[in-house]
């Protein structure tokens, strides 16, 4: 593996590199509380899950430069308030009445990237509290990935409104996320935005699994603590690596191959002309393409994810059956309710299959799903202080026998609580108004 330039790779996409054939194979997992208990605990086994799954992530040609890693968390609110407080004499809004999160610019646009960005939270009805300097120790890195390692900025962005229209803050959150891709991107400014979310924020770049933790400072701060922690090991395809393709990324992160990609690809676009909003109203076009360009297949199915949830009014988990469905046609065990469901959505969305073993969080829920292949690995292990670890690897975290309530194999199903009655009055009241 080799890290290019942006010279260097406008040169290699003249050649037999095709970027819509990129692949990613990995390593996946996470830990998180069942009670919403955020602690230091977390962060820490989250690390050892992450380490333990180098094997999973492609090493350079120098040793030191990795193919991607990275971790999605919580916000760590009380480590935040207290930096920006120090550094710009800045007092957040409370939890929830603020969105965050860290870009990957560069040094001779910062200034441009900046302004756009300010200009783009006015028109979308926001405003940037302020810009925040994340400490980094570059020199745990190696000489492939320093060739491209960005300027990386936090940022912090708040409404008037966002106590009293919460559901209009997040809209417009996602609105300025989607604008700043699109339209920085028309000015040839660098700007890739890991993630900007009023509850979880992502922690990635070009790094082997011992090296992120290293880098980012934040992470090893005692006060960072969070209820989850989903990590990722990255080990690319036919696949030129990037400090923005490393995961997870804004929702998901994923172990496989999306194999019907193309065909996915094309029919969101094709979608795009009949599409409607109640919510967005004409803001809905500025939101297209759903898919953006120069992604991976993780980073693809990231994006329509990412869409259902917040222009398609879904939860998390209802998003996620939607693109992975199981095999359920001829399912004869399979509650009428769930069948009914998965019959409704293949009206609005074909399968993306794999196979691949997909892991997502937006804070509020985290969970995994396996294609209906179900080809990719995942274990899960429940302990006796509540905490949940999923993981596509055996034995990357240690548990005492007698604290180990269950541990399984992760079947192609999403969650086991379907039965539950408000699980299908859910999935019955969505059918029935569709």
């Amino acid at each position: 593996m080799v890290v290019l330039t942006k010279e260097e790779q406008a040169e290699a996409e003249q050649g037999l590199w095709l970027p819509q054939l990129e692949r990613d194979a990995c390593g996946v997992g996470f830990v998180c509380s069942i009670q919403g208990k955020a602690t230091r605990k977390i962060m820490e086994d989250a690390r050892t899950m992450l380490e333990r799954m180098a094997h999973r992530g492609a090493c350079g040609c120098d040793d030191h430069s990795g193919d991607g890693a990275g971790v999605l968390t919580a916000i760590p609110d009380e480590l935040y308030r207290k930096s920006v407080k120090e550094q710009d004499d800045v007092d957040l809004p409370p939890l929830g009445q603020y969105a965050t999160g860290i870009l990957f610019l560069e040094g001779e646009s910062y200034k441009q990237a900046k302004e756009a960005f300010g200009e783009l939270a006015r028109l979308c009805n926001l405003r940037v509290l302020t810009w925040r300097k994340l400490g980094t120790n570059r020199d745990c890195i190696g000489d492939e990935a320093k060739k491209t390692e960005p300027l990386i900025r936090q940022v912090f962005v708040t409404a008037d409104y966002a106590e009293k229209e919460p559901e209009r803050f997040e809209r417009h959150i996602y609105l300025l996320r989607k604008q700043a891709v699109h339209n920085m991107a028309k000015q040839s400014i660098e700007c890739y935005i890991c993630s900007l979310s009023t509850s979880t924020v992502v922690y990635k770049g070009q790094f082997n699994t011992h090296q992120l933790y290293k880098y980012y400072h934040d992470l090893t701060d005692p006060t960072f603590m969070t209820h989850l922690a989903l990590v990722h090991s990255r080990f690319s395809t036919n696949t030129f690596p990037s400090w923005s393709r490393a995961q997870p990324n804004r929702m998901l992160a994923h172990n496989g191959e999306i194999n019907t990609l193309r065909g996915n690809i094309n029919l969101m676009h094709a979608r795009e002309g009949v599409m409607s909003s109640k919510h967005f109203r004409d803001d809905l076009q500025k939101l297209f393409p759903v898919v953006e360009e120069s992604l991976t297949d993780s980073g693809c199915f990231d994006n329509v994810l990412e869409f259902l949830v917040h222009a398609g009014n879904r939860s998390l988990p209802e998003a996620a059956m939607v693109m992975v469905p199981e095999a359920w046609e001829k399912d004869e065990e399979m509650p009428k309710d769930k069948k009914h469901f998965y019959r409704w959505a293949a009206m609005s969305m074909e399968p993306w299959d794999g196979p691949a073993l997909l892991a997502f969080s937006d804070g509020r829920y985290v969970g995994a799903i396996l294609d209906r292949n179900g080809l990719r690995p995942a274990r899960y292990y429940l302990t006796d202080d509540d905490h949940l670890y999923l993981s596509s690897e055996v034995g990357v975290n240690d548990h005492e026998i007698g604290t180990v309530i269950k541990k399984a194999r992760f079947l192609p199903r999403l969650f086991k609580n379907w039965s539950s009655k408000e699980s299908l009055n859910a999935l019955r009241s969505r059918s029935n108004s569709s």
